[in-house]
């Protein structure tokens, strides 16, 4: 069967949580030691939608280290989570835009 017979996988976006380190020019706060962003990102599975959050956050020079996914609206409705109108507009957004969207930025700083 030739690639273009196969039934096309519809896009689905995924919510990740993605802890980047430090880098130059980062855009980071002075003093952060890294952070975490909190992303929604289109893909026919999450291993896609991992690869190419990852590829868009490190030329947007930033230093990936993890990647935690937390699945799709529906699967996060069914474990109970309450996703209110804003993050769902974000969601169809990046649907809709085949798109990262980087939701929220949490910078980390070392306790002294």
């Amino acid at each position: 069967m030739a690639d273009e017979d196969k039934p096309k996988r519809p896009q689905q976006v995924f919510t990740l949580l993605v802890e980047v380190g430090r880098k130059a020019d980062d855009g980071l706060p002075e003093g952060a030691t890294g952070g975490a962003l909190l992303c929604y990102a289109s893909g026919v599975d999450e291993a896609e939608a991992v690869r190419e959050t990852v590829a868009v956050l490190k030329e947007a020079g930033l230093a990936p280290l993890d990647v935690s996914g937390y699945g799709t609206l529906e699967e996060r409705l069914a474990e109970g989570h309450d996703i209110d109108e804003e993050e769902r507009g974000l969601m169809q957004q990046a649907l809709d835009d085949n798109a990262v969207i980087v939701a929220q930025m949490t910078p980390f700083y070392d306790e002294k």
